[in-house]
């Protein structure tokens, strides 16, 4: 079972991200605080979770949660300022948007821009560790794969629907017949 928490002493928040990887859309983050004696017997890293059981959970962390925030940055930024800083910007914007403000951030991964005035602790392979971080993953691979999904609405011959704009080999065939759309990461290589 995931770890409730890294200091109990403290108002903690879980950050993830999610869409890094990515040829199209924005990279969504989100932060969670949750309550420090929280437990859950199934939640855990996103990626783990079946597509039903993430839309369970997603409706318990958001009312389980002390405050949770789900923010993005367009692919025209992820363009402007690299993948990496737009992943810090989504996860910064996420944080802002919390109340109260946490005094301790946990971090998915090994790399943080920190954030001003607030500690923070990169955890690699945080989502399978903590369950705010876990909570956080959640919530972000939700919306990410939502909007997604509406997007291929418009755009279907790309498979997002499937593969949320990740490298498969029907996204990449469908650029190489029909060109990049304004959603695609114009910074990355495409096919």
């Amino acid at each position: 079972m995931l770890r409730s928490c890294y200091n109990n002493q403290v108002i903690e928040a879980g950050l993830d991200e999610v869409g890094r990887g990515c040829l199209a859309g924005p990279v969504v983050a989100a932060a969670v605080i949750l309550p420090s004696d929280y437990t859950h017997t199934k939640l855990t890293d996103s990626k783990l979770l079946s597509r039903s059981l993430r839309d369970k959970l997603r409706v318990e962390i958001e009312r389980d949660a002390i405050s949770w925030a789900v923010t993005e940055v367009s692919n025209e930024v992820i363009d402007q300022i690299n993948i990496s800083q737009a992943s810090f910007l989504a996860m910064h914007r996420a944080v802002e948007l919390l109340s109260p403000q946490p005094e301790h951030l946990l971090v998915d991964g090994n790399r943080f821009r920190p954030y001003p005035l607030i500690p923070h602790t990169c955890i690699v392979k945080g989502d399978s560790k903590f369950l705010s971080i876990a909570a956080a993953s959640v919530l972000a691979k939700c919306y990410r794969d939502e909007l997604m999904e509406k997007l291929s609405e418009a755009f279907p011959q790309y498979g997002w629907a499937k593969n949320v704009g990740y490298p498969t080999p029907i996204h990449r065939e469908g650029i190489r017949q029909h060109g990049p759309c304004q959603w695609h990461r114009k910074s990355f290589r495409l096919v």
